[in-house]
């Protein structure tokens, strides 16, 4: 006699329908050498290098940061002694908007969820001790990333370290920022100059140096589906291409340095074809479309961090698994690079042990698991490649519908991104409030006489005033006429056609801060406004 199915949908977290069983008929069409290929070959749908794992690990990357750049710094040196092998930073609020901790619109946020960094003095100190040309650096910042990334060159001009050693990442994606995070400074047009900018500087000056990491992990944080995380991800990589070209570089002499940082959210199966998918997308249109000749430039290479929205704030010790699970999947999906949360981040920033256990997660599925002996080893699972081309046909429809819309930044004025966005959060969370979605420990397997006893990561609100006076004093002891000096150099080649990253650089050396800096920007540029939709 045959069993019922339980009275549940099966289907993706992003509402993909499951079938019961995959055969052959699913991928009827599939072509192994087209659609698949061998690792480190177009179209990479199963890796981008040859022997992946088994020739190097990725690159375990804890994202950290708070308080000042000293406390940042004894973080820094503790994760490295525990075994990671790259930094993250996470920049405070006011930084990341481009005011300096003193502004008034700082007050209360210096500090609060990331490092404080008014000038290159706090980044020498946040670095002080770590050779720059010995480790691998990411930076999570997009409207200032010019002048951030500027003071990690000088950083390590000062440690003796010339800029064509340094190794590392800037975020950069300002489009995400007008779909999802809302963490920009200036319009559209100017902060594509900016990006543009940078790729020609680095193609030149700091050749290691991935120029941008075109980000779907906010996009999802923001609750889209896996689909859209692809999709609109994507897009914006395609839109950075073509401001590269329409700024008249050739797509080979930047593209090998674009990078990607993807989420990892609980739907095991869908996060692995998804990253397959985007790989084999890519590759695609970087050579049939933009013309590039250098397989570098086909490859599409990806950070991983486990997703924060599919956390919990009751029973907190279950993040553990969520995010292990979440990492695993980020391995048999290729990932470069990978962050693991901590399991008190739905609640503050991460204790020391709670971080420990998160980088602790990475190293067992890297040395205990076995995972990371064979290639791809999902690869020919039915459901799987199913899976996998499902999501490049949903990204196809997408693209489709941008193209028809004008594009990335039509899209973005259009509010098609964001409307999109907050239909599929709508229907999650829908889905979770109906019980149609089981989230263990909350809408199901509750504990009604729970109690949080785990160790909360609290900043002492002294931290702000020792930053603000810091800043203030390196304001009266620095060489003013020289910062005013390269403060107008730059306002006068920002009204122009130079490439503005030299005269950043300037402005930097001199000890302008980030605040001085954006504000020269900002009179010349002005201020992005959103279109509100209702």
């Amino acid at each position: 006699m045959k069993r019922k199915d339980r009275d549940v949908r099966f289907e993706t977290v992003s509402g993909m329908q499951v079938n019961d069983i995959y055969t052959p008929e699913e991928i009827r069409d599939f072509d192994y050498l087209r659609d698949l290929g061998f690792p480190g070959e177009y179209p990479y749908t199963r890796g981008v290098q040859h022997n992946m794992y088994r020739g190097r690990l990725w690159t375990m990357r804890q994202f950290a940061g708070f308080a000042t750049a000293e406390e940042s710094n004894q973080r820094y040196k503790f994760l490295l002694e525990k075994g990671q092998t790259g930094l993250s930073v996470a920049f405070d609020m006011p930084t990341i908007m481009g005011y300096d901790s003193d502004h008034p619109r700082s007050l209360g946020e210096v500090g609060r969820v990331g490092v404080a960094i008014d000038s290159l003095a706090d980044m020498e100190t946040l670095f002080d001790g770590i050779p720059l040309d010995k480790v691998s650096t990411s930076m999570t910042t997009n409207a200032p990333a010019s002048i951030l990334w500027c003071m990690y060159i000088a950083t390590g001009e000062k440690q003796g370290v010339p800029s064509e050693k340094l190794t590392g990442t800037i975020q950069n994606d300002i489009l995400k920022e007008y779909i999802a995070q809302k963490s920009w400074i200036f319009p559209p047009e100017p902060s594509m100059r900016l990006i543009t900018n940078i790729f020609e500087y680095a193609s030149k000056h700091v050749p290691k140096w991935n120029t941008i990491s075109i980000s779907g992990y906010h996009i999802r944080e923001a609750g889209s589906t896996a689909v859209q995380e692809l999709a609109f991800t994507l897009a914006d990589g395609f839109a950075y291409v073509e401001a590269g070209i329409n700024a008249g570089l050739d797509v080979d002499d930047f593209a090998p340095r674009l990078s990607f940082f993807f989420n990892s959210h609980i739907d095991f199966f869908e996060e692995i074809a998804k990253y397959r998918a985007a790989r084999r997308i890519w590759a695609r249109r970087m050579k049939e479309k933009y013309g590039a000749k250098n397989p570098k430039s086909w490859l599409l290479r990806f950070h991983t961090q486990t997703a924060g929205c599919s956390l919990t704030a009751q029973q907190p010790e279950n993040n553990i698994v969520r995010t292990a699970y979440e990492a695993l999947a980020a391995v048999l999906g290729g990932t470069q690079s990978l962050h693991t949360n901590s399991m008190d981040e739905v609640l503050a920033l991460p204790t020391e042990k709670s971080v420990q256990i998160a980088l602790r997660t990475q190293q067992i599925i890297a040395y205990e698991t076995g995972v990371a002996n064979v290639i791809d080893p999902l690869a020919g699972s039915y459901y799987v490649e199913a899976l996998t081309n499902k999501m490049e046909e949903e990204a196809e429809k997408y693209f489709e519908e941008i193209e028809r819309r004008g594009g990335v930044l039509a899209c973005i004025e259009q509010n098609f991104f964001q409307q999109e966005i907050a239909d599929a959060a709508y229907q999650y969370q829908r889905a979770i409030d109906k019980k149609q979605r089981i989230q263990v420990g909350v809408n199901e397997f509750v504990d009604p006489d729970e109690k949080l006893d785990i160790e909360i990561l609290t900043i002492d609100p002294a931290i702000e005033r020792k930053q603000v006076e810091k800043v203030q004093k390196l304001r009266r002891e620095r060489n003013n006429l020289l910062v005013r000096d390269t403060l107008d150099a730059l306002k006068q080649a920002a009204q122009g056609t130079d490439n503005l990253i030299p005269y950043i650089l300037d402005c930097v050396r001199a000890y302008a801060t980030e605040g001085e800096i954006v504000q020269t920007l900002r009179e010349v540029f002005g201020e992005y406004k959103e279109k509100p939709t209702f």
